[in-house]
Formats: structure tokens, sequence, C-alpha cells
């Protein structure tokens, strides 16, 4: 899938059906939706774009309260390549962005930039500045400019329980420690993005080495003891990293402060189960949640802490369904 960030990077590709979104999760009523329009551009025999926004509009007419997404900008890339779509547009959204009318957006973006003959929105749609344009406005620009306008049916979009696939969901999942029931959702488990970088290495002397992430994407989710897949996503210049790059090791995730040490800041810490000498310093990682076992707690004693985390590693070993 082609990425671009700026229209001038858009090659020639022919006429497309093109959709635009935030589309934070990437959750299965967005994979419902696009999988549709990308068949719908193959019978055509056009390409499938996508048009998504970085940061999020809200983080920007409203910097005080940016909203919490659930994946970073490279996971809703990699999610939305995974559908099938041939290209994305990743618009650096701005104040001067948000001030174009409705049809100087359509015209200059989706009709000159990325040759739109078909542009799928959903019912709810807005654009354009003071958000003036909604679906009717696409509609008679469509008729002006001459592309067509296909409005999507939330029927794709609704769940087994007849609740309607969302955002807004997960994350209500997320904040309760359901990752379960949030990987149902979105198709996949919850992850959470991070740099290695050095602790206080008290894991090291208690015989629980762990990974300490510097976070940088993805919804932070109720605080406690995770069962976890963790994966070198960059190695950076770490070669010991590099060389296990992409596969999904086992881990034994506590995400929250550590109250038994007197700690006070949010820690994310990864202990790779079974694996000796692991050096992952300077990678950047991703951890993806599979199940929250219990809250943070304060163990009273560091011989304590030694037990329930023996007790943890047990635990997450069953709910990973791996053996010693």
């Amino acid at each position: 899938m082609h990425v671009w960030r700026s229209l001038a990077e858009i090659p020639d590709l022919g006429p497309a059906v093109v959709t635009l979104g935030n589309f934070d999760g990437v959750h299965r009523g967005h994979q419902a939706v696009l999988g549709a329009m990308v068949a719908d551009a193959r019978a055509r025999g056009q390409v499938a774009l996508a048009m998504t926004f970085d940061p999020h509009p809200k983080a920007v007419h409203d910097p005080a309260h940016p909203p919490e997404l659930l994946t970073g900008i490279d996971d809703r890339l990699e999610r939305l390549a995974a559908i099938g779509l041939d290209g994305v547009l990743v618009v650096r959204y701005t104040l001067d962005f948000a001030r174009q009318t409705p049809e100087e957006f359509v015209r200059d973006y989706l009709v000159r930039g990325m040759r739109a003959s078909c542009v799928v929105v959903g019912r709810d749609t807005r654009f354009g500045r003071g958000n003036a344009g909604d679906v009717e406005t696409m509609r008679e620009l469509g008729d002006r400019l001459g592309f067509d306008v296909d409005i999507i049916d939330d029927a794709c979009a609704v769940s087994e329980s007849g609740r309607r696939w969302s955002s807004t969901w997960v994350r209500e999942l997320v904040e309760e420690g359901d990752l379960r029931g949030a990987a149902d959702v979105l198709g996949r488990e919850h992850r959470v993005r991070g740099v290695v970088i050095h602790g206080d290495k008290l894991g090291r002397t208690i015989g629980f080495p762990t990974a300490n992430l510097d976070h940088t994407a993805g919804m932070i989710p109720r605080h406690g003891v995770y069962a976890a897949w963790l994966t070198v996503i960059d190695p950076g210049d770490n070669a010991r990293a590099a060389a296990i790059a992409q596969e999904r090791l086992p881990a034994a995730v506590s995400l929250g402060m550590n109250y038994t040490v007197g700690g006070t800041d949010l820690r994310i810490e990864a202990y790779v189960i079974d694996a000796e000498g692991l050096d992952l310093y300077g990678a950047e990682v991703a951890l993806d949640l599979v199940e929250w076992r219990r809250p943070m707690l304060d163990f009273g004693s560091v011989e304590a802490l030694v037990v329930g985390l023996e007790e943890d590693v047990d635990w997450c070993r069953e709910a990973l369904e791996i053996r010693p």
C-alpha cells in the first residue's frame, strides 16, 4: 500500500474510489466498510484510496482536551493496508487546512488530488470550514464536479449483538480492562507501543528482568497485570533486538504504579517469559494485550512481590496457552 504525506506525492493512478475518516483502531466496522469499498473499486477496475488525518482534528481544535487514540498512525496504516487499500493520503491536520470551504476541500483534495470517480462517506460525515459540508453537500458537489457518491450502509457495521462497531465501544472495553472483549470488536488484540528505556533495574535483582517502555502510542488500558505478546517493531541500532524482530514473544506486563516500592509514576514493564539475556534497549516494541489479571497491588515487601510475580507468570502462561 502506498502512503503519501502530501498531494504532490500522489502519482497518476487513474480514477479512484475514495473515502475519508480518522479510522481510529481500524475496528471491525471500519474493516467491513472499507472491505466493501475495495471490492467495489476492483469491480470498477479502479484503485481504492483513503484519506486520514494526523493529528486528530479534535487535538487541533481543542488542544487542551486531545482525544486518547486507540492506535498511533503507524498501526493505523498497517491495519488499513491489511484491508487491501491501494493507497492512503495522510493529511497533516492544521487550522489552515480546516479553513477550506467544503467545495475547496472536495475540489482540491478529492477530485484534483486523488482523482475520485466515487466518494464513499457515512451518513454523519461532516467536512469543510466549520463542518459546513454534509452528505447532501457532497452529493451536490458530485453532480457539479463529476463523481458518484456512495453512502455507507450502517448494516455492515453492526455486531452480532446488535450494537454498532465503534471506537467508542473499544475505549469502554479497554478502560474496563476487558481486553478480550476489545479484541473481539477490533478483530485483533489492543496494542500499546513504546521504546525500551533503562529503568531502576529492580526486576533483574529479583529474577524478573523487564523491558521498561517509554509509551509512544496506543490507549493506556486499566492499570494492572496483563498477559501479552511482545514484538520488536523497530530494533534501531540494537543488533540483539534485530535478531528477534517481528517474533511474537510471550510476556507478563505490569502497567501502572509499583506501589510495593513506593512508585508514583506510570510504568509499563514487560517480562518476556522464558527469555534469558534479552537486550531490547533502544528498540521500539509493541505489546498486544490479551487479558487482564489483577489490579496493581502493594505486596508490603519485595519478598511477597516475588511470590506474586511468580503467580502472575504462571497465570500468563495459561492465558497465552504456552508451556514452560
